[in-house]
């Protein structure tokens, strides 16, 4: 039996990993589809404390995973397909196996959200994507007009990296102002290769007879007044959904599937805690999740202490 397992190698899992890893408690870490979470997707991070020229977001997360290793953290490429927290002991199966935990970190992060149009479904990866990072420097995007959609930091970081590669970057944004941090707005707004559409929303993705992405219909919000953007992509930047959906109806969520804790990051189930974007919809920034995998870390710790007296 394990004493802990953690679900999620994201900011939030990897620094649970190493605070446990350091207690001598030997974790499990299961990274689930996406070894390193959202940041590896990210081409530079400046916010994270101690990096003041920045860092790639994928070696931030492959720095972390060698220091958690370093303390006897095991990292599993493997993903978790059930729990079960009927019982003393909390049963998971991982990979169609059976794995039984004294304790569980839910550090599973969220994932992009879409714009919820059929043709965006159709077009994904034929020109329809959620990372400029992964996708921008495909030859189908150099040189050519592209979209992104969004008015956040994550929305101006996509159309400043998509700068490098696309002829212009069309910011499509249902406001009349980008939600984005004052720097990131200032930094994108003065770009001459950004041109923000405000006040507007795609209502559609053209064009599937020809399977691949040709442009948008865009509708603005105000006067209704409907257009076609031609461009070769489109870079969807519109927010995150938590990815709790296999913990439905085993712990306490809100609406919106974020997982509620109720003293630190305890949930309501005994020795399951969270940690990270699945349950912060207020920051969600690397390091509030770090933060956060610290905290269930201590946590989790302090129950397994608990049990043992």
């Amino acid at each position: 039996m394990e004493k802990v397992v953690i679900v999620g190698t994201g900011c939030a899992g990897l620094t649970a990993a190493i605070y446990t890893a350091r207690a001598n408690l030997n974790p499990l870490v299961l990274t689930g589809v996406m070894p390193g979470g959202l940041l590896t997707t990210t081409s530079i991070v400046e916010n994270y404390p101690g990096f003041p020229e920045g860092i790639d977001g994928y070696e931030l997360m492959t720095r972390m995973q060698k220091q958690a290793e370093r303390f006897g953290a095991r990292v599993k490429f493997a993903t978790l397909d059930a729990a079960n927290f009927s019982n003393k002991v909390i049963l998971l199966t991982v990979d169609g196996e059976p794995l039984e935990t004294e304790t569980l970190i839910i550090a599973s992060g969220a994932g992009h959200r879409h714009l919820g149009l059929e043709n965006e479904h159709l077009l994904e990866k034929k020109g329809v994507t959620y990372c400029a990072t992964c996708d921008g420097a495909l030859p189908a995007f150099r040189n050519q007009p592209l979209v992104v959609v969004g008015g956040g930091d994550s929305a101006c970081e996509e159309a400043t990296y998509l700068t490098r590669f696309g002829s212009i970057v069309y910011l499509i944004h249902r406001r009349d102002s980008l939600r984005a941090s004052k720097i990131m707005a200032e930094r994108t707004l003065s770009n001459p290769k950004i041109k923000p559409i405000w006040d507007s929303e795609v209502m559609d993705v053209l064009d599937v007879k020809q399977d691949k992405v040709t442009g948008v219909c865009v509708k603005n919000v105000k006067t209704g007044t409907e257009s076609v953007l031609s461009c070769a992509g489109v870079f969807v930047a519109i927010g995150h959904v938590p990815n709790t959906q296999i913990f439905k109806g085993l712990v306490d969520m809100d609406e919106n599937g974020y997982i509620r804790p109720t003293r630190g990051t305890e949930t309501n189930v005994p020795g399951v805690f969270v940690a990270g974007d699945c349950s912060d919809h207020v920051y969600r920034q690397a390091i509030t999740a770090a933060g956060l995998g610290c905290a269930a870390a201590i946590d989790a710790e302090r129950y397994l202490a608990g049990l043992s007296k």
